[in-house]
């Protein structure tokens, strides 16, 4: 071998040598987009929220939205507690309501600044009734006893009964007594009625087949602040 062939060769040879410069640049670009990678990995950690955590949230606040809702129903029309049958009806104050006149004496729906009306529930059946006794009052209340009774015709009995006013501002009672089951709501000392509307109901079974409510009645008796006494009754046409 020549010693031109041989010089050709050693510089064909350290022409494929590696560039320790470049190799070293290459390295260091790599370690930096790899640290710019595990960065914006640990951002998408802490950053926004991802799309299915957002629903997730958005779902929990409609939960807590509807509980609220259903809350504030319950307040409006909520059955009145568990009472006991037997025991005896409370009174109002005797000064202030008068209740001397029989409930089944006629029907006076009006008399001051009270209104009153007395029906059958539309959503009643042929098993189960539900009567309506609707009050009206142009002025607040400070005494109020609303009773309605239910002629005891075949299999009625007692299933419950609710009012639009807070159950705690009344004192309640539900008996049979001279055949009838009688409810009598009685405003609590210190508590008021606003003026408006409210409604007293009360819930019963009876015989299967259509039931006729012309011997059941209401009597409402009121009286204001400083004002005299006022009553209402009537029936269930």
């Amino acid at each position: 071998m020549t010693d031109e062939l041989r010089g050709l060769l050693r510089e064909s040879a350290e022409a494929h040598l590696p560039d320790r410069a470049r190799m070293l640049a290459r390295v260091e670009r790599g370690t930096a987009r790899r640290g710019a990678a595990r960065g914006l990995r640990d951002r998408a950690r802490t950053g926004p929220l991802t799309w299915p955590k957002i629903v997730l949230a958005t779902l929990a606040t409609a939960g807590t939205l509807t509980v609220s809702a259903l809350t504030v129903v319950a307040v409006v029309h909520t059955p009145d507690p568990p009472r006991q049958p037997a025991a005896a009806a409370p009174s109002a104050a005797p000064s202030a309501v008068d209740r001397t006149a029989p409930p089944t004496a006629g029907s006076r729906t009006e008399d001051g600044p009270l209104w009153s009306d007395g029906s059958v529930d539309p959503h009643s059946n042929t098993y189960w009734a539900q009567s309506n006794v609707t009050l009206k009052t142009r002025k607040p209340l400070t005494a109020l006893v609303v009773e309605l009774r239910i002629a005891l015709t075949a299999g009625v009995k007692d299933t419950g009964s609710w009012r639009t006013l807070p159950a705690e501002d009344f004192e309640l009672s539900a008996r049979e007594e001279g055949g009838f089951l009688v409810y009598r709501w009685t405003l609590k000392p210190g508590r008021n009625v606003p003026s408006g509307e409210h409604v007293f109901a009360g819930q019963y079974d009876h015989a299967t087949g259509g039931r006729d409510a012309k011997d059941d009645a209401y009597r409402i008796d009121a009286a204001g602040a400083g004002e005299g006494g006022a009553a209402v009754w009537g029936g269930f046409a």
